[in-house]
């Protein structure tokens, strides 16, 4: 992509489905580029028709398999899907470890489908610290449907939660810590589950302990109506119960506009996403002041016992908003 192109440009080509456009905004966001606020600026009154889809669970349940037949069957509808594919860093470079993106090469020459694997960077939570933004983009780049894979860690993945219009958790059979990792946390953030590998041993036992830990009350209601998460079997390495999944995706999307629970969902991803971006200027107002002489100073006076550390951290938040 040649260098000349203005941010404008940029969204536009990206708009026209032009991949390397998208690719070049979702580099600007993960790089921080300079022109972050500017990209953020032109992406703005381009957001908020994709339907954000999280999924999640722990190694092994067939995360990017269930990805990639997810969508063939969203493609089969005429619907522009984009990935995000959220990887470990490699402790090398800091780029994607996994490389999602080679499991789902049947896609590739697809233009209606972008992928893209991002790297946590250390980030904890499952996300990388630019998901959000590079949401935005495909949002903007006229996708129906992104689908967020978050790496598989276990319970920290629940964060993909503030970024999905609608969860997925997958489970499967003969995976001996896969519903105690479920009664840790991950159960609570599911809006559908999926029992992949349903051929395996063990399939109906794992659907029980579903059925039996949802009756304890996992049930969400919004104005008067009630969503029970349900759960769907699939062999996604053979497309079965794909479209279940859909379809179940589909009736989701239907209870979030009715009972206001997709705007509800989307107010506090952006309180979120503000929130973030507020602590990482200021972190970086610190950064800069660390070179004066307060911050030495206020670290003296605290270890002379002259000054207690939740003090000496007000002035130094004076310092910074005063800067």
């Amino acid at each position: 992509m040649p260098r000349q192109y203005s941010v404008s440009d940029l969204v536009a080509r990206a708009q026209d489905s032009d991949p390397r456009a998208v690719a070049r905004l979702i580099s600007m966001v993960e790089d921080a580029s300079p022109r972050l606020r500017e990209v953020a600026t032109a992406l703005a009154p381009h957001t908020g028709r994709a339907q954000v889809v999280g999924l999640t669970g722990s190694p092994g349940v067939g995360k990017s398999t269930s990805t990639s037949a997810l969508v063939s069957a969203l493609r089969k509808q005429g619907k522009r899907v984009g990935v995000l594919a959220v990887d470990p860093s490699s402790p090398f470079s800091g780029g994607a470890l996994l490389g999602d993106r080679v499991r789902m090469q049947e896609h590739a020459t697809d233009s209606g489908v972008f992928i893209r694997s991002m790297a946590t960077r250390g980030h904890l939570g499952g996300l990388s610290w630019a998901t959000p933004q590079a949401l935005r983009v495909l949002d903007a780049a006229g996708c129906d449907v992104v689908l967020v894979e978050t790496v598989g860690v276990g319970q920290s993945e629940i964060e993909v939660v503030s970024l999905a219009d609608t969860t997925i958790v997958l489970l499967a059979p003969g995976m001996g810590d896969g519903i105690q990792a479920a009664k840790a946390g991950i159960l609570e953030v599911a809006d559908i589950f999926v029992v992949n590998k349903a051929d395996r041993d063990g399939a109906d036992q794992t659907v029980r302990d579903l059925r039996y830990m949802l009756s304890l009350g996992s049930r969400r209601e919004r104005d008067g109506s009630i969503w029970k998460a349900p759960i769907v079997r699939t062999i996604a390495s053979k497309g079965e119960g794909i479209d279940e999944v859909v379809a179940t995706l589909d009736q989701h999307r239907e209870w979030m506009a009715k009972s206001g629970e997709r705007d509800r969902r989307r107010q506090l991803r952006a309180r979120a996403e503000i929130e973030a971006i507020t602590l990482e200027q200021v972190r970086m107002r610190i950064g800069d002041i660390r070179g004066s002489g307060n911050l030495p100073e206020l670290a003296k006076r605290v270890v002379a016992g002259e000054l207690d550390p939740y003090t000496a951290a007000e002035e130094l938040m004076d310092t910074v908003s005063s800067g």
